[in-house]
């Protein structure tokens, strides 16, 4: 069992003196000079007996002290996710080369990353769909994230080509509630709906800048430690997975009263 499975099955009780008693015994090492040099085995066996009988008297102490510390990483890591998407505002909000859905003049602007096979892509496709009719100030901007395998690098390539005959949008929009693999016919068939020319789609779709945008979104992925798709960016806010149409206004909302 890990130390933080371990923490959360333990039961909540009052604790009257032990956590003090455990914090004095931890710092007895650096409060005092004398303590400045390794501890001997008897000092060392003589903490670890404190320690061990505070968190017998009250084994909330452990769950607490687990809680403290993942508080404080997840702290950390927003504080760094704000600083990334902070210095690579540009690249997010400014490329021309990215699709842009909703109001182009928006007053908040979403930045989603996806991968057209990722199934949480899906089910957040329809929400964002809603939260855009309901939300005239919003602009979102598509980043192509193909991290899914071949199937899913050639499906992006497949939508940039689309891009340059403005088509884009009712492409993305077939392939992300498609339930099926997106084959090459598929993708072809899918083409000839949305009116399309895929013999241009094709040679568009081998063209190196398509392979430089995917690699530039990638990169800017990178480098806001984004870990999977879907992955939004709402204001100075990382969103990673699917999350429900009222977390999203409520994410809006926040953006709107601290601009920039």
């Amino acid at each position: 069992m890990t130390l933080t499975r371990l923490a959360a099955a333990m039961p909540s009780a009052p604790r009257p003196w032990c956590t003090p008693l455990l914090l004095a015994a931890l710092a007895l090492p650096l409060a005092s000079p004398a303590m400045a040099q390794p501890l001997s085995p008897q000092q060392r066996a003589e903490v670890v007996e404190v320690v061990r009988d505070a968190l017998k008297r009250d084994p909330t102490i452990l769950r607490d002290a687990v809680a403290a510390m993942q508080q404080a990483q997840q702290q950390d890591r927003e504080s760094s996710q704000r600083s990334a998407i902070a210095a690579h505002r540009a690249a997010l909000l400014e490329d021309p080369a990215d699709p842009v859905k909703g109001n182009p003049r928006g007053d908040v602007t979403i930045v989603e990353f996806f991968d057209v096979r990722c199934g949480y892509c899906k089910v957040l496709h329809p929400t964002l769909e809603s939260l855009l009719r309901e939300d005239e100030g919003i602009r979102l901007v598509l980043k192509d994230l193909p991290v899914l395998g071949a199937a899913s690098v050639t499906a992006s390539r497949a939508l940039l080509a689309a891009q340059r005959q403005n088509k884009y949008l009712p492409l993305q929009d077939a392939l992300m509630r498609l339930r099926g693999e997106p084959t090459e016919a598929v993708l072809q068939a899918e083409a000839a709906r949305a009116g399309l020319d895929w013999a241009q789609m094709q040679r568009d779709m081998a063209d190196p800048a398509t392979e430089a945008k995917l690699r530039s979104n990638l990169d800017l992925a990178r480098a806001l430690s984004i870990e999977g798709t879907p992955a939004l960016v709402i204001g100075g806010t990382l969103v990673p997975g699917a999350v429900d149409l009222a977390t999203l206004k409520a994410l809006v909302a926040e953006a709107r009263r601290k601009p920039g």
